[in-house]
């Protein structure tokens, strides 16, 4: 039975780190997981619009209408990250970013798609994550926005440790034109409409 457009529900999320992206837990995973339904009481039938692995943060969009989950994930719509790596990122490794890094996906090789990849001027104002990544004494960081159209299981992870940048802190902050804007971690934002 279709829902009646005023039965529609969407959502955002900054999803903080150490939450799975899931409602239920699968029988193989741990008992231990934390999940979405711990930051808000989600009507029924509510789901993740794709997924921000466990160690991931930032926004993610619900929505309780399948069709909507389907276009968001497609590959007609931008998802922007924000992006701290390990070590001093160099001209080189951004264009090899930008133009496409051979990756594994399901255990084959993968040539991700073009994307929009640039140093970020300024470390982004995110609040503390709820575990330390470490310290300066361990050597430099930087910050990059990686814009992708695809979501391959952990790709941005796997770009950035391609051209030998692994990633430390990860954070989404766009999905098309809906940005994270001043929504707290553990923040959840009722949306009018998602496009």
């Amino acid at each position: 039975m279709l829902m009646s457009n005023s039965q529609i529900q969407h959502f955002k999320l900054f999803k903080p780190y150490g939450f799975i992206s899931q409602f239920v837990i699968n029988g193989k995973q741990k008992r231990n997981k934390r999940l979405l339904g711990e930051l808000y009481n989600f009507p029924k039938g509510t789901m993740a619009i794709g997924r921000l692995d466990e160690k991931s943060e930032g926004l993610l969009l619900l929505t309780t209408d399948g069709a909507t989950s389907t276009f968001i994930t497609s590959s007609q719509i931008e998802k922007e990250y924000y992006v701290q790596v390990d070590g001093l990122i160099t001209p080189n490794a951004i264009q090899v970013l930008a133009t496409g890094v051979l990756i594994t996906v399901n255990s084959k090789p993968y040539l991700t798609k073009p994307s929009k990849v640039f140093v970020l001027e300024k470390t982004p104002n995110f609040p503390e994550r709820g575990r330390k990544i470490r310290d300066a004494r361990h050597g430099p960081t930087s910050w990059i926005s990686i814009t992708i159209t695809e979501g391959k299981f952990r790709q941005v992870r796997k770009m950035t440790s391609a051209v030998g940048f692994p990633t430390l802190r990860l954070v989404r902050v766009r999905v098309g034109t809906i940005t994270l804007a001043n929504l707290k971690m553990g923040e959840v934002e009722r949306l009018k409409e998602i496009q």
